[in-house]
């Protein structure tokens, strides 16, 4: 596999409330998953995409995960930390908090999030398409998750995670390309939801959107892991 220029923020700073009690105190990243850390199975299949520098965006519980997993030399990656601080930042906050180590355009992936699709065909997309990001979306129909997403001639027309349509037969996969620049015109404020600067690119007709094909899998709920222990338990 091609090594990818693109490094990745990995937004694992959430309170995980969907796995309360266990999540208060282990967070998401370090649940087991065939025994190992979920973070682990991320890593392992972000190595064998092509990605080699990641950045953890941590906030609740952060210290336990980079305790358990201090480096990326298990993995042969380059493996650093960003820390929310004392308040939560949200996770559009956590990603301009790591701005300064993330570069011109960067991989954002959500820390519950288990994504077996071509990393290097994204990177790819979002070269061409010449925009401040990219979303992927998949055809979800309702199946996985809640439809978000409107998805027409290969556009992005609608992204709302809170008012839904008929229409929305697409989900956000949950990986995404962005740059600096895609945050441009938005307030400094914490917390700041990621959404909400999707939201604004998709008004002023600047984020691009690629259809990938792979189901998605998750880690944020007791149906999603069970789901994950049987798909990774079947693989060596």
């Amino acid at each position: 596999m091609r090594t990818l220029d693109l490094p990745v923020a990995i937004l694992s700073g959430g309170l995980a409330t969907r796995l309360r009690p266990v999540s208060e105190k282990t967070p998401k990243a370090l649940l087991p998953v065939v025994g190992r850390p979920f973070l682990a199975h991320q890593l392992d299949l972000l190595r064998k995409r092509g990605i080699r520098d990641v950045v953890l965006c941590v906030g609740h519980l952060g210290e336990r995960i980079r305790e358990a997993v201090p480096d990326g030399r298990p993995w042969g990656i380059t493996l650093r930390y960003s820390f929310d601080g004392p308040t939560l930042l949200g996770t559009g906050g956590a990603v301009r908090q790591a701005l300064s180590l993330l570069g011109e355009k960067f991989f954002v992936l959500y820390g519950d999030s288990y994504l077996p699709t071509d990393y290097g065909a994204v990177a790819r997309a979002f070269a061409r398409r010449r925009r401040p990001a990219l979303m992927t979306v998949f055809r979800n129909e309702g199946k996985w998750d809640t439809s978000n997403v409107v998805f027409r001639n290969g556009k992005i027309v609608v992204y709302d995670k809170r008012r839904r349509t008929p229409e929305m037969q697409h989900i956000d996969y949950g990986l995404s390309v962005l740059t600096p620049g895609a945050f441009a015109g938005l307030e400094s404020k914490t917390p700041l939801d990621l959404a909400e600067v999707f939201q604004k690119l998709v008004v002023q007709g600047q984020l691009a959107g690629y259809e990938v094909s792979e189901r998605f899998y998750e880690a944020g709920s007791q149906t999603g892991l069970a789901e994950l222990e049987a798909l990774l338990g079947q693989r060596p």
